[in-house]
């Protein structure tokens, strides 16, 4: 078993809002990976006294453990219980009905001696390898899907399209918002490797073209995490006063990547 893990903030001032981490349970028969990216709030508040790594510290950390010691639940329901549970931290103090409550993307990835389970909500991705080397990327793309334009102002986003039916889902204090993720599957024969990125380390790919998934998968693989978040950074930096590339609200976020090699 290898794992690899690199999470680094966008702005070295700011606190890292993603969550990240490996679980390998005492009997060696299998394990997880969680990563959770949290929603940059607007300045206009979320209704809530806490910080967004507070919220996906408190998300993250449920997931993984529930993961772990909740092998009879699906991941789906795994993911709804620790929404659950997060919300009820802070719902006596704060208006968990406001549109930007604390909320993140999420990935998580469960395996055992017979097979691999997988859920993803939002914009995040899980990049999977098979014994072949086949790199096959699973994704929840209702966000990239959505026009452009109807993701001009936070206050549209919020009215219309976020953790609505047409829009797309985030997880955020609705436990209910679990039975949107992507979900599935996989034969642990089938699966040599698992490779989980937020956002923010996929702009590699996904803004800057500087390759696909495959290429993604390789060069983590051959250089290790770090080295990709190193070439996103330093594309953003070079990119930083252009901004060519659509799509980038920000010149830097902040990167994930957890590579698990079964």
């Amino acid at each position: 078993m290898r794992t690899e893990l690199v999470s680094e903030p966008g702005d070295p001032a700011r606190p890292n809002e993603d969550f990240s981490a490996v679980a390998l349970p005492a009997s060696g028969l299998g394990g997880a990976l969680v990563v959770a990216d949290g929603v940059t709030p607007p300045r206009t508040g979320t209704g809530c006294l806490h910080s967004v790594p507070w919220f996906t510290g408190r998300l993250g950390g449920a997931l993984t453990e529930l993961t772990v010691s909740r092998r009879d639940l699906t991941l789906s329901e795994v993911l709804s219980l620790a929404i659950r549970r997060t919300a009820e931290g802070h719902e006596g103090s704060c208006d968990l009905s406001h549109p930007r409550t604390p909320q993140a993307t999420v990935v998580a990835a469960r395996w055992s001696p017979e097979t691999v389970e997988y859920l993803i909500l939002s914009d995040s991705t899980l990049l999977v390898e098979s014994p072949e080397g086949a790199v096959t990327a699973l994704l929840d793309d209702r966000l990239s899907r959505l026009p452009r334009a109807a993701l001009a102002t936070d206050a549209l986003v919020d009215a219309t399209l976020r953790n609505k039916e047409g829009g797309f889902y985030t997880a955020a204090a609705d436990p209910a918002v679990a039975e949107h993720a992507v979900t599935g599957s996989l034969p642990r024969a089938e699966v040599r490797s698992l490779t989980a990125l937020t956002d923010g380390a996929t702009r590699w790919v996904e803004k800057f073209r500087e390759g696909d998934w495959a290429d993604c998968f390789t060069l983590v693989r051959k250089k290790g995490p770090q080295e990709l978040v190193d070439r996103v950074r330093a594309l953003e930096r070079a990119d930083a006063k252009a901004r060519t590339h659509l799509g980038r609200s920000k010149t830097h976020d902040d990167a994930t990547v957890v590579y698990a090699e079964l």
